[in-house]
């Protein structure tokens, strides 16, 4: 529910930037044409071998053995986009296909004033393990071309929804900062951010632990449905399988599984909270055919607590943290041959971090 919930305010978002208005006030028809002209819509699947297959051998009753396989991996991309490139983005590739790494599409101001957006979904299987990803955002940016530092309408809107299977992170974000011009390259930003995400911090297992720091995972188990038998050495599932029949394998294998799966529900059984931050950033962006800097950042120092029992101030020492991101695309032709460039974007929230970045060379033989 709260992902329809999302998709349908990005959508109202995208709608009400892009509704021409008269000078009375009244609100023309919206033009979808205009709405939608210079996007992209995208669909791709990538694929690829996984893992090789692995023996596993055990003499426990003679020799045997026993091939793991891993499924193949594969990426299906479906997209929506309309950003405008930066001066050192190429087109290179003639079509999106779900691979791109497009590190700009994190910056808190886009190229050119007015609505940006992205929608992205994408499967995934990686190494055996699915997962989804989902990007969504909608991105503002107010200039009037006033000459002077302070300018009444020069501030940024943006409106994101963001899903990492792999760094298992996801929220809901909303910011609207106004902008202060420093010079034509750099920009300073102030405002308030308002994330929605599920209780960050939170740990289901802190209820089990014991005075000494050991964890009572085997009443855990109990209370999940498991039943043991020491006496006759089986440990069984709810289901009545037999999942093991000695203490080594009970503790080392399945008691993980008994962990994950009881901390999963747990997470699961919980409403998302809403944290009110304040924020600060900065913007920056210069471009020639021969070097280029984009950089930006955003710092989240002080949250507002309102004195939910799952707050995020209730699992840190202290009253106050620190959340914050960035980003940086740097690039230099150090001549008709040499160049190199480095490129990446960082993200830490709620004391998780996600992250991805590249960096090389090119070297051009004449």
């Amino acid at each position: 529910m709260v992902k329809k919930l999302i998709i349908i305010l990005l959508t109202l978002m995208v709608v009400a930037f892009s509704v021409p208005k008269t000078c009375c006030g009244q609100v023309k028809d919206i033009d979808v044409k205009k709405l939608l002209k210079f996007s992209t819509f995208y669909a791709a699947v990538n694929g690829g071998t996984s893992l090789s297959d692995v023996d596993v051998f055990s003499v426990d009753n003679g020799l045997s053995i026993q091939t793991i396989s891993t499924p193949y991996d594969y990426n299906f991309t479906i997209g929506l986009r309309k950003i405008a490139r930066f001066g050192y983005e190429n087109k290179a590739q003639t079509f999106y296909d779900g691979t791109e790494s497009n590190y700009s599409d994190a910056a808190t101001v886009g190229k050119v004033k007015g609505v940006e957006y992205l929608f992205e979904v994408d499967y995934k299987r990686q190494e055996g393990v699915d997962y989804m990803d989902q990007h969504h955002f909608i991105r503002f940016s107010s200039d009037d071309g006033c000459p002077d530092e302070l300018c009444v309408n020069f501030f940024a809107l943006k409106l994101e929804y963001l899903e990492d299977g792999f760094a298992d992170i996801k929220y809901f974000e909303a910011s609207e900062r106004y902008r202060h011009r420093d010079g034509k390259h750099l920009s300073w930003n102030v405002g308030l951010t308002h994330r929605l995400a599920e209780p960050y911090g939170y740990d289901p297992l802190d209820e089990w632990m014991l005075d000494n720091g050991n964890l009572h995972y085997t009443y855990l188990a109990l209370q999940e449905g498991y039943t043991v038998d020491v006496a006759n050495s089986e440990y069984k599932d709810p289901s009545g399988n037999v999942v093991a029949t000695s203490p080594e394998v009970w503790e080392a294998v399945v008691i993980p599984t008994v962990l994950a799966d009881y901390t999963e529900k747990k997470r699961s059984e919980l409403a998302n909270i809403i944290q009110h931050s304040f924020v600060v950033g900065f913007d920056y962006y210069k471009y020639s055919k021969k070097t280029w800097l984009h950089a930006w950042g955003s710092l989240m120092p002080w949250h507002y607590n309102d004195g939910n029992e799952f707050s995020y101030h209730n699992y840190i020492e202290g009253d106050q943290w620190y959340d914050y991101s960035g980003g940086l695309i740097y690039g230099i032709k150090v001549n008709k041959n040499l160049g190199y460039f480095i490129e990446g974007k960082y993200n830490k929230y709620w004391n998780r971090e996600w992250y991805d970045f590249k960096l090389g060379l090119n070297y051009t033989i004449f």
